[in-house]
């Protein structure tokens, strides 16, 4: 009996942990038959209202049926930064409207899922923080609906912290180097410099810059008709727009990005191996992009 007692106790305080619990990278929150720009216009609205930031918002593939709005507020930016090992990319979240068959669909980054990708073993020491940003997202982006309905693949939460989509697929602690620089302020100029030219026909969706803690993340848009984000968001999945846009994080000065084989499998996490292997160019021609806004 008091084995089994003990069985149960630790099952419990697995599941209240989120061990045993999935999560899916989306939230849906409503479907409405406006138009992309009137629905945009609410959500930054019902942000704001609440606090949050709007960072940047851009139209991925050049796509008019698709909408990124990128927020954040100040609680997880000065939360997610504590974490050093890439902990920053965790502080920008996205909005995406996805217009289909006359209907915009509403959904947004799920904050259960990216903390615990993003912040793997420092999840729990912050997970007061963490869990009252999801709430507050919740409660802000409620005006617009009420469904949030999560989507997109379900991973259990102890799996997130070490995910990877195959065997001797990459991890997040495997970032592909863009480039060194002689110091964080030179990397941060260059880079800037390079997005502001937009080299590689990118766009420069967002900034976050820590200057105190030498540490700044770009949100890049992938413009180039032939590989960028025209050439394989439409063979992935639309409905996934608000894992874009992809990042450069810059900590001190080293560039680096997630491996294309980890950030779209994570977000794109139902993907069969046929589909990756239709996208099978995509992560290095990322790379190349980015790598060329860093020189």
């Amino acid at each position: 009996m008091k084995t089994y007692i003990s069985i149960c106790l630790v099952a419990v305080l697995a599941i209240s942990n989120g061990f045993a619990q999935s999560f899916q990278p989306y939230i849906k929150v409503t479907e409405s038959s406006e138009t992309i720009t009137n629905v945009a216009k609410k959500v930054k609205e019902a942000l704001q209202t609440n606090s949050f930031e709007i960072i940047g918002e851009y139209t991925p593939a050049n796509n008019t049926n698709l909408k990124v709005i990128v927020f954040t507020n100040n609680n997880i930016k000065n939360t997610v930064i504590k974490v050093k090992d890439r902990g920053a990319l965790a502080a920008a979240f996205k909005v995406a409207l996805v217009k289909n068959n006359g209907k915009v669909t509403v959904s947004y980054t799920n904050p259960d899922y990216i903390f615990r990708a993003y912040l793997q073993n420092d999840y729990n020491k912050h997970k007061t923080t963490l869990n009252q940003f999801g709430k507050d997202v919740k409660n802000a982006l409620s005006v617009l609906g009420n469904e949030f309905t999560p989507f997109g693949g379900a991973i259990k939460g102890e799996k997130l912290k070490n995910y990877h989509y195959k065997i001797m697929m990459p991890y997040f602690t495997d970032p592909i180097t863009l480039n060194e620089f002689n110091s964080f302020e030179e990397g941060l100029k260059i880079i800037q410099q390079n997005l502001n030219a937009k080299k590689g026909n990118t766009v420069n969706v967002y900034e976050l810059i820590y200057k105190n803690e030498k540490v700044a993340v770009f949100g890049v848009g992938l413009n180039s008709p032939s590989d960028g984000e025209s050439h394989f968001l439409p063979k992935i999945g639309e409905a996934h727009a608000a894992a874009l846009p992809y990042e450069i994080i810059l900590q001190g000065n080293k560039a680096t990005m997630l491996h294309g084989k980890y950030r779209i499998a994570l977000h794109w996490p139902e993907l069969t191996m046929g589909t990756f292997m239709k996208i099978m160019s995509t992560p290095g021609d990322i790379e190349d992009t980015l790598e060329s806004i860093c020189e």
